[in-house]
């Protein structure tokens, strides 16, 4: 049966176009590629894949992986759903570099955009029991850098190797 990792690692990938520029890890030169993937939930998985198995090549932790995992997932989801409104005429763009020590992320969407200092913290008050704003919360918890485009439709992201996620984003202390 395998293990969930194992699972992802042998999907299909063929919603996915390849364009741009492509080096090699044997060679030791950073990998750096452009993407552009069906708005559908499922297209995400050939892509995620290729970047996890490029951050294993490069002896990036299982912690650094699984943030990574989890950050593309969750901003892939929010680009296709929310950005795109789930239109499947629309395609989501992701562009990544993957270098002996970080990732990174961008990832544009068709949609409007939105202000993502606007997503209330879901930790807190009444925001505990809305379904709104996790994905948003994990993404900047796992990675060390999150930023936006002006219009909101386009998220870059960047992961460090062996770098801890940012403080301010840390889960609440319990006294």
């Amino acid at each position: 049966m395998g293990t969930f990792f194992e699972k992802w690692f042998l999907l299909s990938d063929t919603a996915v176009k390849f364009f741009g520029n492509v080096s090699f890890m044997a060679s030791g030169k950073p990998v750096n590629r452009s993407v552009v993937v069906a708005s559908e939930p499922s297209a995400i998985v050939g892509v995620c894949r290729k970047i996890l198995s490029k951050l294993k090549a490069n002896r990036f932790s299982q912690e650094d992986i699984f943030a990574v995992h989890l950050a593309l997932e969750e901003a892939f989801i929010n680009s296709v759903k929310h950005g795109n409104k789930m239109d499947p005429t629309k395609d989501v763009k992701i562009d990544y570099l993957v270098s002996l020590d970080k990732v990174e992320i961008s990832m544009t969407d068709q949609g409007n955009g939105f202000q993502p200092d606007n997503v209330p913290d879901p930790r807190y008050g009444e925001n505990l029991y809305k379904t709104g704003g996790r994905g948003l919360f994990l993404i900047r918890s796992y990675m060390n850098e999150v930023e936006f485009n002006k219009n909101g439709n386009s998220l870059r992201m960047v992961k460090y190797k062996g770098k801890p996620s940012p403080a301010e984003f840390q889960p609440p202390t319990q006294s």
